[in-house]
């Protein structure tokens, strides 16, 4: 691959974007910037200004700049962190939701126009190069020594995520060999029979050296799955676990995010999970991430009394 290579591809899809906002409509009266702030609030709610200056790689007085406009303009509002005082989380109004919904319904209109476009037997194999391209030049990119980056699982991390999730919630909380059946049944049900379009596994991977980053090894710390639910049109979210010692650096953010991108990306309506409530760290991260608690039912599992809890996130909605 040449430069050359390189910027002619950029060349054409600037083009397939630019026909796409044909009459620079799409994001009016937002810039293109404005309108990732609003999606950001929209599908990731209780951020502070830190989080999206993080997640969109904006400076703070250009992000500052935006944040007062849609104060004024009625669409956000600023308040105390309820976790750390010192910062002020910001959150959609009705107005913004409203106005974050509108952008979020012309992009799918306009996206869904593009792809009628094409071929049902073609898109699968333009989905897998989108992918492909993601990977090698987003997460799949040569990480910095002790990064944590987002990879597809390679031989053996399925029996990895078996094993550690026997391991940590028997040291953690005491369960016992009945909760190693029940993840073992879950991870051969995906091994055996999975659509890779609709479903996918990813394994957080620490890389501490530079010789790990160039050889793509390093240490597994946290995974997660996405697979079909039982109702269609609906994705379950699954085996979420991060290792203790990578806890407390956003990597269940990251996990989390990852599963409920590729569940709007691919066209579901619904994300739903199943927890119980002594997991209070991964139920804060569900709730941050704009999850709604539908049911709870008392239930023997595992060798202990729990509460189960079923969570929702519509896809489509507001995300709050």
């Amino acid at each position: 691959m040449t430069v050359q290579d390189v910027r002619a591809f950029n060349r054409f899809y600037t083009g397939v974007i630019g026909a796409l906002d044909y009459g620079r409509h799409l994001y009016a009266p937002y810039t293109l910037t404005e309108s990732r702030v609003l999606y950001e609030l929209a599908h990731a709610p209780h951020l502070d200004a830190a989080d999206l200056r993080t997640r969109l790689s904006l400076d703070a007085g250009y992000l500052s700049r935006i944040l007062n406009k849609f104060e004024e303009a009625g669409l956000i509002e600023r308040r105390p962190s309820e976790t750390d005082p010192r910062r002020r989380s910001v959150t959609l109004t009705g107005r913004g939701r409203e106005a974050a919904g509108l952008l979020d319904e012309r992009a799918r209109e306009t996206v869904g126009a593009l792809l009628d476009t094409v071929a049902p037997e073609d898109r699968p194999r333009l989905a897998e190069a989108m992918r492909t391209i993601r990977g090698i030049l987003g997460d799949g990119r040569e990480p910095r020594s002790g990064e944590v980056v987002l990879r597809e699982p390679r031989p053996g991390d399925l029996g990895w995520i078996v094993q550690r999730n026997a391991a940590l919630y028997a040291a953690e909380y005491g369960w016992n060999a009945d909760y190693e059946g029940l993840v073992a049944r879950i991870v051969a049900d995906f091994a055996e029979d999975h659509d890779p379009h609709l479903e996918r596994v990813w394994i957080a991977e620490q890389r501490r050296s530079t010789g790990e980053a160039e050889s793509g090894a390093g240490r597994p710390v946290g995974c997660v799955m996405c697979v079909r639910d039982d109702v269609p049109g609906t994705a379950r979210l699954r085996l979420l676990l991060v290792e203790p010692d990578a806890r407390g650096h956003g990597v269940g953010d990251r996990l989390v995010r990852a599963v409920v991108g590729f569940a709007r990306g691919v066209g579901y309506r619904d994300l739903v999970l199943w927890t119980n409530d002594v997991l209070g760290s991964a139920r804060h991260l569900y709730q941050r991430h704009g999850f709604v608690l539908v049911a709870e039912k008392p239930h023997r599992s595992f060798g202990k009394d729990l509460v189960g809890q079923d969570w929702r996130l519509d896809l489509h909605g507001s995300g709050v």
